[in-house]
């Protein structure tokens, strides 16, 4: 049942081929018959689409000052730049040789090759500052950015075949906060999106005149069906479905077992081949050979999962999807009851799609293969007990299409864009927004001429902030004179200690302290007994973990409760 069912659930009209032949999909063609809207708002679609698509790649440039998550920048960006730029960096436990459950082969081939690239120009005198806070941050992220494109492609190629307008898809992707701002940072789940992307693709080829084509692609499928599960190993999660798919269409299209064979033996020899060259770099960099099992066994084990946070098995469904899609997940969660409802009374009336359907996988209701794209990946997920909303980014592809199709979303416009507008200044601006900025403004202080002619020794202490980058701050290896203390969410009575400790013992002359808060822990710190000489306040910070006091953001002192405090130690202190 799986071939003829997978095709009958996409939702698309059939025609029949003839005596002994099945029934086959005509791919779109419900949109080419009317669904455009016309061609000027065809026009006005695609003109909107270029302004989202420049609006993505210059807020990344501008940069972004948002910090969504610590994995951002250490499964990725900060290990390279302590590989390639040799810089000062923290190197989280993923990527040490006695427990790697990372492969570097991403890392490389992403923020390995930006920052290779502008060690080179910097190198060969073409930019002689180069290596800055700016280009460490925006040079990994661009090249993501420039890969985000790929949904776009990846929605361009799909919507036909489930009866979308490619135009108006394309502005509900590019409109989504999750692809402003998620898909232009360097995360693995965006890597992960992207990989799922090119296999929905792959896996749904067609003809010119819309039809579905006999897939050809099965070496690619094998390629990236492997690499994005040493990407992360949740990815099979995602392919399972698209897998299915093509599985079945392979096995629809081919009358000879032969050929069938022939098509899943490419698939497994390629898939054999990348994991080999997965495992060679891997071994090469970590001395261990397969990072995805090691990855597997630390989050299997429920003691690992506690560690980072465990959370109801029913978060990405009733808190994350709306967290990352809002409108657009509720839409698909009562499209999906509502298919669920048809299934169950067509099964009590004992009916079968062969023998007198009412046509309810067909019409109405929508597509259930792309209900199934989007929820079986979401119901793996919820198995385990750690669930974070960044996990459901790769989720963006099957969720947008299936809005887009029969005009699903388009009363929901307003809600949609607010939602949106609101998401991306979220956690695009203010989320841990000062962090990054702070960091851009202590590089500049540790660099600037007159502390390279005066070197001092440097101590920069982090409280209740994200995990500080420390590549941001651009120190080489060798450089012994600056140091960073990361306290995470120290309680106020080891601040105090730590605080007072380093206000009594400067130890050099020209030693400078400094300490990073947010501006709702500042009040603790006046209780500390020390005293600060400089302070500068970075605007906007939102910490979640330390959120404002809604009666502060009503007073003259709302800007200080939005806002990360450089405080600056005032060494008259050792007296006391």
């Amino acid at each position: 049942m799986l071939p003829g069912a997978l095709r009958m659930r996409a939702g698309l009209p059939l025609r029949r081929l003839g005596p002994g032949r099945r029934a086959r999909p005509l791919a779109g063609r419900g949109w080419r018959a009317g669904g455009r809207g016309g061609a000027g708002g065809d026009m006005r679609a695609r003109r909107l689409w270029a302004l989202l698509a420049a609006l993505r790649a210059g807020w990344c440039l501008l940069p972004q000052a948002g910090y969504l998550h610590p994995d951002e920048f250490f499964q990725s960006p900060e290990v390279m730049a302590g590989d390639i730029l040799n810089l000062q960096v923290y190197y989280p436990w993923e990527f040490l040789s006695s427990s790697p459950c990372r492969t570097v082969v991403f890392p490389l081939m992403t923020s390995g090759v930006t920052y290779w690239v502008i060690k080179s120009l910097q190198q060969l005198d073409i930019c002689s500052s180069c290596i800055t806070s700016y280009t460490l941050l925006v040079s990994p992220r661009f090249l993501f950015t420039i890969f985000s494109f790929i949904l776009d492609y990846s929605v361009y190629q799909l919507a036909p075949l489930w009866e979308a307008d490619p135009w108006k898809a394309l502005v509900l992707l590019a409109g989504s906060y999750v692809t402003l701002v998620f898909y232009t940072r360097t995360f693995t789940n965006a890597l992960e999106g992207l990989l799922f992307a090119l296999l929905m693709v792959l896996v749904s080829s067609r003809k010119a005149d819309g039809s579905l084509a006999e897939p050809t692609s099965s070496p690619l499928i094998g390629v990236i069906t492997t690499a994005g599960f040493f990407n992360r190993p949740t990815f099979l999660a995602f392919a399972l479905m698209p897998l299915l798919y093509w599985a079945g269409l392979i096995v629809d299209s081919q009358k000879s077992i032969k050929t069938v064979i022939n098509h899943f033996l490419k698939l497994v020899l390629c898939a054999c081949f990348t994991a080999i060259v997965f495992i060679t770099a891997d071994t090469f960099y970590f001395t261990s050979m397969v990072t995805p099992f090691n990855f597997l066994s630390y989050n299997l084990n429920p003691r690992n999962l506690a560690l980072h946070g465990s959370h109801p098995r029913v978060t990405h469904v009733t808190v994350n999807g709306i967290m990352l899609f809002g409108i657009l997940h509720i839409l698909a969660i009562v499209a999906g009851f509502k298919m669920l409802k048809k299934y169950i009374h067509q099964l009590i009336r004992d009916r079968s799609y062969y023998h007198g359907s009412s046509g309810l996988l067909v019409h109405s209701e929508g597509s259930p293969t792309l209900l199934l794209f989007y929820f079986v990946p979401l119901a793996f997920l919820s198995l385990f007990s750690h669930q974070e909303p960044r996990f459901l980014i790769p989720l963006i592809l099957p969720l947008v299409l299936f809005s887009a199709s029969q005009n699903r979303a388009m009363k929901w416009k307003h809600v949609i864009i607010i939602f949106n507008i609101l998401g991306a200044l979220l956690f695009g601006c203010l989320h841990q927004g000062g962090l990054i900025p702070c960091l851009f403004h202590l590089e500049r202080l540790i660099h600037s001429p007159e502390s390279s002619n005066h070197p001092g020794h440097y101590t920069l202490l982090f409280a209740h902030t994200y995990m500080p980058p420390r590549s941001l701050l651009n120190i080489k290896k060798r450089n012994t004179h600056i140091e960073v203390i990361d306290m995470a969410g120290s309680e106020e009575e080891t601040l105090c200690q730590t605080l007072e400790q380093r206000a009594n013992h400067f130890t050099c002359n020209d030693c400078h302290v400094f300490v990073i808060i947010p501006g709702t822990v500042r009040a603790t710190i006046t209780k500390c007994g020390v005293s600060f000489k400089n302070e500068t306040l970075i605007f906007p910070h939102l910490s979640m973990e330390d959120p404002p006091q809604i009666p502060f953001l009503f007073s003259g002192n709302w800007r200080s409760q939005l806002g990360l405090y450089i405080l600056q130690l005032d060494r008259r202190q050792q007296s006391l």
